[in-house]
């Protein structure tokens, strides 16, 4: 069983998602938003590490997975996110955990199927595929979609190691 904990970075609320992988099944294991009460961006980045931190040490992930920067319109809201996912990703080096970061077209694709999907779809697919009794929060539920196409591309990736080494042993025997 891994768990891997899923980061949606905002600069003003920042989603988290946590699920565990046993082989090709997922579960539930909490999500929710940290939100920033500072007005101050140190401040709110300091949020975001001591939440980020607070969740490691409650659920004690295995794998940190985070969305990746996408380029917004307006500059200083990039630059800002980035500061936010800085924060977040600190936490998990700190906490010696590996961090992979996948790009927002990539976390729609594996929740929904197709990279241009809308957050309302994220939430329905996330809520359908683990099986959870409502709709999560927006943030979370993209957080989630983090975590979950985290295992996607793990449990393909182990395939793929897997048909590779089984070739590779066929051949040398």
């Amino acid at each position: 069983m891994t768990i891997i904990l899923g980061i949606d970075p905002g600069s003003r609320i920042t989603g988290y998602g946590v699920i565990s992988q046993q082989g090709r099944h997922l579960h539930y294991l909490g999500s929710g938003c940290i939100r920033m009460s500072e007005k101050e961006l140190p401040g709110r980045l300091k949020q975001i590490y001591a939440g980020v931190s607070e969740i490691i040490t409650q659920f004690q992930p295995e794998v940190f997975a985070i969305e990746q920067v996408f380029m917004a319109k307006n500059p200083d809201s990039a630059l800002k996110l980035g500061q936010a996912r800085g924060s977040a990703i600190v936490a998990a080096v700190n906490c010696d955990l590996p961090v992979f970061e996948y790009s927002a077209r990539s976390i729609k694709q594996a929740v929904v199927g197709t990279g241009g999907a809308d957050k309302a779809q994220v939430q329905h697919m996330v809520q359908h595929m683990l099986k959870l009794p409502a709709k999560p929060q927006a943030d979370a539920a993209d957080a989630l979609g983090v975590a979950i196409c985290h295992a996607n591309t793990n449990k393909t990736l182990a395939a793929l190691a897997g048909k590779a080494s089984g070739a590779k042993k066929g051949r040398y025997r």
